[in-house]
Parts: C-alpha cells; structure tokens; sequence
C-alpha cells in the first residue's frame, strides 16, 4: 500500500510589529529589612566581613505566609501602573522564578489571574463578597522560565520575540525570588547573600524597537556551580567557579550581547548586571569600560535576588530618577545552570511611562 500524498501548503505568519519597547518598570519588596548584624546573629560572621566581600549592607525578607506570586504580582501592578496599561490589554504574562513552591498553577498564571481579579487564585473570598466570575474570558498567554539568575533576561527576549512574530502586543515580564526560604542559615558563605523580591517591565508593541536582540548561552563545565537540588532544596554554590568565571569571561559574553544589539560600548549609558557580589559588578563594569556611567548597585541594599535582581535593581533606580530617559542600557544576568543572557534596552522615553 502506497503512503498517501500530502499537500503542498503555505503557512502564512501574523504581521508582527518590527519590534518592542519597555513603556513601565515596577518593583516589590518585603517590608522586613535583615541587616549583617541581624545576620552576624545566626552563623560567625560580621558586618565588616560581609561588607568587604560582598557589598551587601541589608537585605529583605518575606514573611512565611507571603508567596513568588505574591510579590510577582506587586511589582507587575506597579509596572501597569506606571505605563498606565489597563490588565486587560496584557496579553503575555512571563515569569522568572526558580524557587515557586507549586509546580502549578504556574507562577504567571497566578500573576494573570490576579491581575484581573486583585485576588490569588485559591484565595478565600472576604465574607459578602462573591467570587469573581471569570467564565468566557481569555486570558493572556501565561510562562514561567526557569534559569535562576539569568531568567528576567531570557524572559525578555521570550516577549521580545512573540511580540515581533505577532504572538502578542502587550507582555509583563517579572523576575520574582523567594530565596531565603531555600536558605541553609547555618552555611556563613550563602546565608549572607540571599534575599526576596520581584522586578516587572511592561513590553508593548513599537513601530521603532526599543528591545534590542537576546543573545543567550550557557557554560557547560560549571552547570552545578549554583544549584537547589533535592533532598535539601538549599541553595548552594561553589564560589570561586562564579567570581573566577564572571572575571575572566562574563565581558566577553556581555559584549557579543552589544554587539549583537548594532551598538557599541561607548552607546551604553546604563548597566544591570545581574546583582550577584558587588566585586563581581564593579570589575566588570570597568572591563567594558563602562564604569564612569550609571552602573546599578543594588546589591548593597537589597542582596542577591536571583532572577528579580535585574529588574528590581532597574525599577528602584529609575523611579529614584538615577536612570535617564531614552537610554540604552546593558542587562546582563548569568548565574545558575550555570547560564547567561542579555540584551540592550531602552529605559522608558520618559518618567512618565
């Protein structure tokens, strides 16, 4: 018996917009604030240690009942806000995360559907209030991306690219953390970086882009340099392999992302590394020759937040006005997995959104 012939077909794509652009940033952190000495509390350590080592004078920690999506949601609430977006016209929800408690409903989807309600999903219903009805909507495409460190960047380029293929015309993207609680407190040499929160962006669709090509990769020798593996689910790292990597490569890797962009390192006005140690971020900024710009140091207030880092460090700094309109900067994020990726952006064209 003979196949069957198939037929000649031609797919046709939607006309997507030649690119997109950041219209809001918005941040969230926790209200309780651990300084070194709360921590010199817990293990031997101190502040001067801490500080000389990492940079990090304070940073904020949930609270046991509060939640990824939780947090996710503040800072996407206050990325819409601040583009003046309404919930409804989102159409893409991505979220970087890689310490969610759920395997599902995902952390975006919780975003989405609190977005649209103001409560999460499962959440009891104040008493007299009915729950909200949500039946024939169509909500917005929900994604979590899960690459530790580097995940807001990745999660960028994901709605990057749907909103140039004409997947989508409006994406929140958030990097949210809950770090502490995969926290071993008795280990001196990471109970003293970690911390929570959660940073967004608002992506519309631009007639001129203003989000430059994601240019991503990995390190295949050191994947296991940061993990939270089972059975202890604690985050653990082999120091050296991060700082000896982000000294001797992470440059290299951060300047085929400006290439990439059609830019060059004198273009760039602004950089958010992810905020790992702060003798990691200096050095680096001084090897892109980029240290008398603005370089976000985030750390020294907020700690390490994984895959928040990024856009928190960039929402804090633009709603204090440190950041300038209209200026291109460098995110990079590399980290767990052990993984790496980034982009050139446009900060919003004015303060407004």
């Amino acid at each position: 018996m003979s196949a069957p012939t198939s037929r000649t077909v031609t797919l046709s794509l939607p006309a997507g917009a030649p690119g997109s652009r950041i219209v809001g940033l918005g941040h969230h952190q926790p209200d309780t604030v651990m300084t070194n000495d709360d921590i010199a509390q817990l293990v031997e350590t101190n502040d001067e240690w801490i500080r000389s080592r990492t940079g990090i004078v304070t940073r904020h920690v949930a609270a046991d009942e509060v939640t990824v999506a939780d947090m996710a949601t503040a800072a996407a609430v206050h990325a819409l806000d601040d583009a003046g977006v309404a919930p409804d016209a989102v159409d893409l929800v991505i979220v970087a995360t890689t310490t969610s408690a759920d395997r599902t409903p995902n952390v975006a989807g919780r975003v989405a559907y609190a977005l649209r309600t103001g409560v999460q999903p499962g959440a009891s219903t104040p008493e007299g209030e009915l729950a909200p009805d949500l039946s024939g909507v169509v909500g917005p495409g929900v994604i979590d991306v899960n690459v530790a460190c580097s995940g807001f960047a990745h999660g960028v380029g994901l709605a990057d690219q749907a909103i140039r293929t004409g997947a989508a015309r409006t994406a929140v993207v958030v990097g949210a953390e809950k770090l502490t609680a995969f926290t071993d407190w008795s280990d001196r040499s990471t109970c003293i970086l970690t911390a929570d929160g959660a940073g967004a962006v608002v992506l519309e669709a631009a007639d001129v882009p203003g989000v430059g090509p994601v240019v991503w990769g990995s390190e295949p020798e050191i994947t296991p340099a940061v993990r939270i593996e089972a059975p202890a689910e604690r985050f653990a790292q082999d120091g050296r392999a991060v700082f000896k990597w982000a000294i001797t490569r992470a440059a290299d890797r951060a300047r085929s992302v400006v290439e990439r962009s059609g830019l060059t390192l004198d273009d760039v006005e602004v950089l958010v590394a992810h905020q790992a140690n702060l003798r990691i971020i200096e050095p680096l900024a001084k090897s892109l020759g980029l240290e008398d710009r603005v370089v976000v140091s985030d750390i020294t207030e907020s700690g390490n937040t994984s895959a928040a880092s990024i856009p928190l460090g960039l929402s804090k700094w633009w709603h204090a006005g440190r950041i300038p309109a209209g200026a291109p900067a460098l995110l990079f994020g590399f980290g767990g997995g052990f993984a790496w990726a980034g982009q050139v952006v446009l900060t919003p064209s004015s303060r407004e959104g």
